[in-house]
């Protein structure tokens, strides 16, 4: 394979702001960058509370409309410029985070600084899907305030929901979450394996009827994990960047291992505006992993059939 493929699977709106962009930003409101964020810029290897850190500080700027047309651009920017077959981004967007939260804009300033990033990448030839981001901690009454927020103002571009954060509130507990969210016409997925067991991914699947597994690289030493995702064709976004540097422990990247076991994995940047990275450069990572041509081929295949940004749009 000779190119890089153009889909990212996987990649947070507030994760991926131009690093010199939002440097700009601090120098002009007078403030620090924190020493997690710098570090995180190196390629230095952080706790996931200083990454979090890191991520409240540089989303911090996402204050209008415009920011948010800019962080979009940053991300498409970020994709291979030559490259075969579809391009496009499944994008991972918190709501209630940026306008809740934080307080830094309103909904409709976030859903149409947005909408003009969208129209830009669709003049590239790039298509653009948002999945609703809430908080795994947060528990599942926040899931219900996220959706609370959204419900009544849902762009057709908006097509899934999801958990992140730290694992730590059981899957069961949000499935009347996730349910809610498949009333609105979403598709369900969750970070899971990440910062909890590999276990979390079986309960996210089995007990949360999630649809869609974020990372998921700690249970890849469980071949009966892997057997589920195999048999029941979940797709796992994998993000080999990402996960050295947050998943401090993992040694060697599972993909082959999950890949061989049938499981449909495809490749994202996660965050590239904190962990510097970029599409192609994931795929360099994929194939020094000792990836052969064929498995090589399957993974540009999971990444165009079950992108959510090539799928049918949802009726609004």
């Amino acid at each position: 394979m000779s190119f890089a493929p153009a889909i990212d699977r996987h990649v947070h709106l507030e994760g991926g702001l131009d690093p010199v962009w939002v440097r700009a930003q601090a120098d002009s409101a007078g403030l620090s960058v924190p020493d997690s964020l710098e570090g995180l810029w190196r390629g230095e290897a952080q706790a996931f509370e200083g990454f979090i850190e890191a991520f409240l500080f540089s989303s911090g700027f996402l204050k209008d409309r415009e920011a948010v047309r800019s962080a979009l651009a940053a991300i498409v920017g970020r994709l291979p410029s030559e490259s075969e077959g579809p391009r496009g981004v499944d994008l991972w967007v918190s709501p209630h985070f940026l306008v809740r939260f934080q307080q830094l804009l309103s909904l409709e300033d976030l859903w149409r600084g947005l909408e003009d990033g969208i129209a830009e990448a669709r003049q590239q030839g790039i298509s653009v899907a948002v999945v609703l981001d809430a908080v795994n901690n947060l528990g599942p009454n926040h899931g219900h305030e996220v959706l609370d927020l959204v419900q009544d103002q849902l762009p057709g571009f908006v097509v899934g929901f999801s958990t992140g954060g730290l694992e730590r509130v059981p899957f069961r507990e949000w499935a009347p979450v996730f349910d809610r969210a498949r009333s609105l016409g979403l598709r369900i997925a969750a970070h899971a394996g990440e910062n909890g067991p590999g276990e979390n991914v079986r309960e996210a699947i089995l007990e949360g009827g999630v649809a869609r597994i974020v990372h998921g690289v700690r249970a890849a030493g469980d071949p009966g994990i892997l057997d589920l995702l195999a048999e029941r064709q979940i797709p796992v976004d994998v993000c080999p960047s990402s996960n050295a540097t947050l998943v401090t422990d993992l040694g060697a990247h599972p993909l082959p291992t999950m890949l061989r076991a049938g499981v449909r994995c495809a490749l994202g940047t996660d965050d590239p505006g904190l962990i510097p990275c970029d599409l192609a450069g994931e795929w360099r990572k994929a194939r020094a992993m000792g990836l052969t041509e064929p498995e090589m081929r399957s993974l540009q295949r999971f990444a165009e059939e079950d992108a959510w940004c090539l799928a049918k749009p949802r009726q609004k």
